[in-house]
């Protein structure tokens, strides 16, 4: 009956019934768009794309993109080419005295920067259109460059656009983060599909139901840790010394500073993602048989891939961090308003106090990170069908965790602003993350 209720008081909030109604609006267009086959296509033909889309690394693709990947959608390329210019925008930002210069301007600066991130995600579009319309399509291809690649190319960069635009109005006048649910609609999409094919694979094996149900158990085990690893935090005592103004006490308490133990959240799974993504397009243009150190990358279930994916992630969680949180001027802020940690001189001593905390919990939230992002290999390895293995940890569950909290978060806030009852009738609040996979 709280859930009712608190649904119930949703649809009272005039503002936040409209934005849930947008954001199912833009969500329907999405899903819509990612049916719509590119214009001479004869579907019939895409069967070989679907099958090759089931499995590997395309599998990944095709799920971030909602099943538009394997339908030669115009929505075929999604918001991935704009992650990845996000990315390299962002690494620019701190190797590129410009860019920084740039960052520094406040909202002129960020302006120019989002502008020269479209422009570099048109031209990743530009080159993976024709990359997956040759190694991807390949013989469902009805001409030739000219008359249909290069304009279907167009098509492609403009959905992928389109797509953007998209998150970008859910952001503005829809509820949560529009990049990030664009990619969460993606996901959830395909596991009913998946759901379905694991169920179809043990229906008929000895057992095959408890085993589904273990299975099923097994995936809320590795959601919890999921929550567990979003949510997680060190608290640091802080005191704040006592001050007479007037009549009136101010200090004298104390309280704590919540240090994330991924403090990066999924951004370094991400970062990491999109470079694994890199084997596929170089592939798409060269010889699809064959095997050696390239095909090895192509498969999710191989050694290499998973030891480079899962290092690229604890390098990427220690680089995103440090670019995240500034110990230097938390210990300022500290100082300013009178604050210290007991112990701990203020200023340069507690900044690098605070680095060696941070240092300390990042260690095992990056390598607890890279075991939850390697997990569908193991789960590959067991026999579970590679649809549903992609949602025992991974990119998707990450995502998946992290956006809903993200999502809920927000609809609470509105809730408890008008003094309604939040999710949680306790008095406790839903954590969500303190970054966003696009926060660009």
């Amino acid at each position: 009956m709280g859930f009712v209720q608190t649904i119930k008081n949703i649809w009272k909030i005039e503002d936040l019934r409209k934005r849930l109604i947008i954001t199912v609006g833009f969500v329907a267009i999405y899903r819509f768009g990612s049916f719509v086959v590119l214009p001479g296509i004869n579907p019939e033909h895409l069967v070989a794309l679907q099958a090759n889309a089931s499995t590997g690394l395309l599998s990944l693709l095709d799920m971030f993109s909602g099943g538009a990947f394997a339908n030669a959608s115009i929505f075929a390329l999604g918001i991935m080419p704009y992650i990845s210019a996000s990315i390299v925008m962002q690494l620019l930002g701190i190797a590129v005295p410009a860019f920084q210069k740039m960052q520094r301007e406040g909202e002129s600066g960020r302006t120019k920067i989002n502008q020269y991130t479209r422009y570099l995600t048109v031209a990743i579009l530009l080159i993976q259109g024709p990359a997956y319309l040759y190694g991807a399509v390949g013989s469902a291809i009805p001409g030739g460059f000219w008359d249909w690649v290069l304009p279907s190319t167009i098509i492609l960069a403009g959905g992928s656009m389109f797509v953007l635009w998209l998150g970008e109005r859910i952001t503005d006048k829809g509820v949560g983060n529009g990049i990030s649910f664009v990619i969460l609609i993606g996901i959830i999409a395909r596991l009913p599909k998946a759901l379905v094919a694991e169920y179809d694979r043990l229906i008929d094996a000895p057992g095959g139901l408890i085993l589904l149900v273990l299975e099923i158990l097994f995936l809320v085990a590795v959601t919890a840790a999921a929550i567990m690893l979003v949510q997680g935090v060190r608290k640091v005592p802080v005191q704040y010394a006592k001050r007479v103004v007037g009549n009136r006490q101010y200090g004298g308490v104390r309280q704590y500073i919540p240090l994330k133990v991924n403090a990066a959240n999924v951004m370094p799974i991400i970062f990491a993602q999109a470079i694994m993504f890199i084997p596929i397009t170089i592939a798409q243009f060269s010889v699809r048989e064959g095997g050696g150190f390239l095909a090895s990358l192509m498969d999710f279930t191989s050694f290499w891939y998973n030891f480079i994916f899962a290092a690229l992630i604890i390098a990427f969680t220690y680089f995103y961090t440090a670019i995240t949180v500034n110990p230097v001027q938390m210990a300022e802020d500290l100082k300013r308003n009178n604050g210290f940690i007991p112990g701990v001189k203020p200023g340069k001593r507690t900044a690098e106090y605070i680095d060696t905390i941070m240092s300390r919990i990042t260690l095992p939230g990056s390598f607890f990170l890279a075991l939850v992002s390697i997990m569908p290999a193991f789960a590959k390895l067991m026999g579970i069908n590679s649809q549903f293995s992609a949602f025992f940890g991974g990119t998707s569950l990450l995502i998946l965790v992290g956006v809903v909290l993200d999502t809920l978060q927000q609809i609470e806030s509105h809730l408890l602003m008008r003094h309604y009852d939040g999710f949680l009738k306790s008095g406790a609040k839903i954590k969500g993350r303190t970054g966003s996979i696009a926060a660009y």
